[in-house]
């Protein structure tokens, strides 16, 4: 891949150039390392970095058995990063997840109320099967994904960096499954969708889960580093046409609006709002620092485009009815503004 020389990009230093150059041989080694316990799911292991670098969040859409779960603690292992999985399930309570008061004895005899962690307090949280518990314990996460904190009989405490919730969903048709409401939906940057492995990679799955040799990754980079990378992130310059490109796309998908086409009026109820320019942005620059590019382009945008509004868009019942998915809304979206 061909990327633009040093002398040509604009508000980045040379230490800046070398940094990401460092950012991108990172990321090979972490792709190499998860593809050793994880077949095929290239896309997703390059959407999940992505979200990671952005300093946002990741929903991830799959049946059960698809590697989620081992998908997300192998992330952790990777970056040496602290992770908890919470098991959501429908008589999960908030303070399951925040932590609580519990009245202790000290050793002097007296009675005081100490704060126990839950377990949010970690860098990597996976949220497994996010949509099995009911919305009131949903909304636990909220404070945590936006502000990074949480408030707990009135009392806010700080998270540790970096912080990253990656929450698995089953389908919503399934049973026993409460949809996300839109104003979480909207908290995580991208929805991945995971789909059934091809016949070779059934076929390599079985062959390497099906032994007694225990696969141990090596870690690739630190908290530390990784913080570095996200402030590095922010950097990436994003020329202005660019901008422009993604504000006219997220309007776009708006059934309201003046430059919604007309086709689409009558397959969406509620597009998108001014947080998906601002994933599609950061998407667009931490993909572009992934690939080892120094400024965002086009194919950068294009590329973080379906991950960043498919789960933002609300279709009709005549969408549904005629088996339009929000999916193909945006395919056909991107491909007229080309």
């Amino acid at each position: 891949m061909s990327v633009a020389p040093a002398s040509t990009t604009s508000n980045l230093s040379d230490d800046d150039v070398r940094f990401i150059d460092r950012l991108r041989e990172s990321f090979q080694r972490f792709s190499r390392e998860l593809g050793q316990v994880i077949v095929g799911q290239k896309d997703t292991v390059e959407q999940l970095a992505i979200c990671l670098f952005a300093r946002r969040h990741a929903l991830l859409m799959g049946v059960p058995g698809l590697a989620k779960t081992l998908l997300v603690s192998k992330v952790a292992e990777t970056m040496s990063l602290a992770f908890n999985r919470i098991q959501f399930t429908p008589d999960l309570m908030p303070m399951d997840i925040t932590g609580t008061d519990i009245l202790q004895e000290t050793a002097d005899g007296r009675r005081e109320f100490q704060f126990i962690h839950g377990p949010i307090f970690a860098n990597i949280i996976l949220a497994d099967e996010i949509n099995r518990a009911p919305p009131k314990t949903q909304a636990a996460l909220l404070e945590a994904m936006q502000e990074q904190r949480v408030t707990v009989l009135g009392k806010t405490f700080d998270l540790t960096s970096p912080f990253m919730v990656l929450a698995t969903q089953n389908p919503v048709e399934q049973e026993g499954t409460y949809p996300l409401p839109e104003a979480q939906l909207d908290r995580f940057m991208f929805l991945i969708e995971l789909d059934y492995p091809n016949e070779a990679e059934e076929i390599q799955i079985a062959k390497t889960t099906t032994g007694d040799d225990a696969i141990k990754l090596a870690p690739v980079m630190t908290g530390t580093e990784i913080m570095d990378f996200q402030k590095l992130v922010r950097r990436v310059p994003v020329p202005d046409h660019i901008y422009t490109y993604a504000a006219k796309l997220v309007r776009k998908t708006r059934p309201q609006g003046e430059t919604a086409p007309a086709w689409m009026k009558s397959y969406v109820s509620w597009g998108a709002g001014p947080r998906a320019v601002q994933n599609l942005i950061l998407g667009a620059k931490s993909r572009a620092a992934l690939q080892g590019s120094y400024m965002v382009r086009l194919e950068d945008v294009q590329a973080v485009a379906k991950p960043v509004l498919v789960h933002r868009i609300i279709t009709t019942f005549a969408a549904q009815a005629e088996g339009i998915s929000a999916k193909q809304i945006v395919e056909r979206l991107v491909d007229e503004m080309e």
